[in-house]
C-alpha cells in the first residue's frame, strides 16, 4: 500500500524520553528530567482530588461538549462559553485547524525555530509551510515579514501561527510588534492568525501582548491555551481553542466525540481554582531562571533570556554529545539539532534541589565531551 509523498517523507515529532525508559536501558535508579517543560511540583492537590471522586463514575461517556469546563474557561477569559473548544491538547486542535481550513496547495506561516506540530500538522495535511526568517537572538521582522506578505501573497496562506511565548527559544513577540501586525492583518477574511500561548502565565515581561484582547478586536484571531504546563496535568491532555463562533462551528464539525475524558475535565475545573498552586509554581520557575543564568554565565555559555519554564542555551559543543552524557547520568535535557540547532540545549525547570543536581551533572557532561 502507498501513501502520499508528504506522509512518506514525514519525520514525526518526537516526545521527550520518558522517565521511566531511561531508568530501564541505564540501569539508573535516579532520573531527573527537564526536557519537556513540566511542573516539577506535579498536579494540584485538588486535581488529584477531583480525579479520585470522578473514578466512581467511570462507566459513563464524559460530556462531548466539556460544558462545565468552557463555562468556568469563560469566566475566567472573560469570552463565552460557545467561543471555545476544548481539546486532547492544544497539539489536537493546531491539527484541526490545518485539516478544517486548509486544503492542499494552501499554505500555514510559522516563525522559524518554532513548535514543531505545526510543521508536522501542515505537512500530515498535504499543506505547504511557509517559515519567517528569525535573527541570531531568534527575533522575527514584523514589518519585513508584512512587507514581504505584500508583494507575495498568492492568495493561498490561510493559517499564521504564532507562539507566544515561542517554544523553544523562550522569547517573546512584544505588544507593540503584535499591535503592528494585527493593524495590517487584522479582520482578514482569507487569513487565520492563531496565537499559541502554552506558556503564557510564567510570562514577567510588562510589554507581552493577551491575545485575548486582540481577540476581541480582530475577527480572525484565534488563541490557543493548554493545561499542561504550569497546571500540571501534561498527561491528561487538555487544551483549549477561543476563537469565532462561525470558526469553531466547523472545528466542532471535525473535532471527535468524547475527545477530553471525564478525568481530565474534572481535574482541570479543580486545578483552575486552585491558585495557591499556580503562584507556586510560578515563583519555583521564576526562581529556577534566575539562578540559571549566573551559572550559564560562569561558564561562558550563551542563553536566550526566557519568558517561559525553560532556557535555550548553546553549549558550544555537539548538543546531542552533552545530551547523551548528561543522560548517562540521570540528566534528561532536549538537544534541539531537528530545529537545525545542533549545538543547543533546552533546559526545563525544575525544583531547587533538582536545578542544584542538573548544573552539577551538566558540568560533569561538558568536561567529558571537552575530553573527547
Amino acid at each position: 500500500m502507498r501513501v502520499s509523498p508528504e506522509i512518506e517523507s514525514l519525520i514525526p515529532y518526537i516526545p521527550g524520553k520518558p522517565i521511566e525508559e531511561t531508568k530501564r536501558e541505564l540501569g539508573l535508579e535516579h532520573v531527573i528530567k527537564l526536557a519537556s517543560n513540566e511542573n516539577p511540583l506535579g498536579p494540584s492537590p485538588k486535581a488529584v482530588e477531583a480525579i479520585h471522586k470522578a473514578c466512581q463514575d467511570l462507566a459513563r461517556y464524559p460530556d462531548p461538549t466539556c460544558f462545565l469546563l468552557r463555562a468556568s474557561l469563560a469566566r475566567k477569559w472573560n469570552v463565552a462559553a460557545d467561543e471555545i473548544v476544548i481539546g486532547n491538547g492544544s497539539n489536537e486542535l493546531i491539527d484541526l485547524l490545518i485539516r478544517v481550513f486548509c486544503e492542499p496547495g494552501d499554505k500555514v506561516i510559522y516563525p522559524e525555530k518554532s513548535f514543531v506540530a505545526y510543521s508536522v500538522c501542515a505537512q500530515a495535511a498535504r499543506v505547504s509551510r511557509m517559515e519567517i526568517p528569525v535573527d541570531a537572538k531568534f527575533d522575527w521582522d514584523v514589518d519585513k515579514f508584512l512587507d514581504n506578505f505584500k508583494r507575495n501573497s498568492r492568495g493561498n496562506e490561510k493559517i499564521l501561527f504564532i507562539a507566544n511565548p515561542n517554544n523553544p527559544t523562550g522569547t517573546y513577540l512584544n505588544q507593540e510588534k503584535t499591535k503592528r501586525l494585527l493593524d495590517d492583518l487584522g479582520g482578514r477574511e482569507d487569513l487565520l492568525i492563531v496565537f499559541d500561548e502554552a506558556y503564557n502565565e510564567y510570562v514577567r515581561a510588562a510589554d507581552f501582548p493577551r491575545a485575548l484582547d486582540f481577540y476581541k478586536q480582530h475577527s480572525n484571531v484565534l488563541v490557543l491555551r493548554t493545561f499542561s504546563k504550569i497546571y500540571g496535568l501534561a498527561g491528561l491532555r487538555v487544551g483549549a481553542l477561543v476563537g469565532r463562533r462561525e470558526h469553531l462551528d466547523f472545528i466542532n464539525r471535525v473535532r471527535n466525540p468524547f475527545n477530553v475524558n471525564s478525568l481530565a475535565q474534572e481535574a482541570t475545573l479543580a486545578a483552575m481554582e486552585d491558585h495557591e498552586y499556580l503562584k507556586e509554581s510560578q515563583r519555583v520557575s521564576w526562581a529556577g531562571l534566575d539562578a540559571l543564568y549566573p551559572f550559564l554565565q560562569e561558564r561562558g555559555l550563551p542563553y536566550t533570556p526566557s519568558q517561559t519554564n525553560f532556557v535555550l542555551f548553546d553549549t558550544l559543543r555537539d548538543g546531542q554529545e552533552v545530551f547523551q552524557e548528561a543522560m548517562k547520568r540521570g540528566l534528561l535535557l532536549r538537544p534541539l539539532s531537528s530545529y537545525g540547532l545542533p549545538n543547543h540545549i533546552r533546559m526545563s525547570i525544575g525544583t531547587a534541589e533538582e536545578m542544584k543536581q542538573a548544573q552539577g551533572i551538566l558540568d560533569q557532561a561538558l568536561a567529558v565531551v571537552d575530553k573527547k
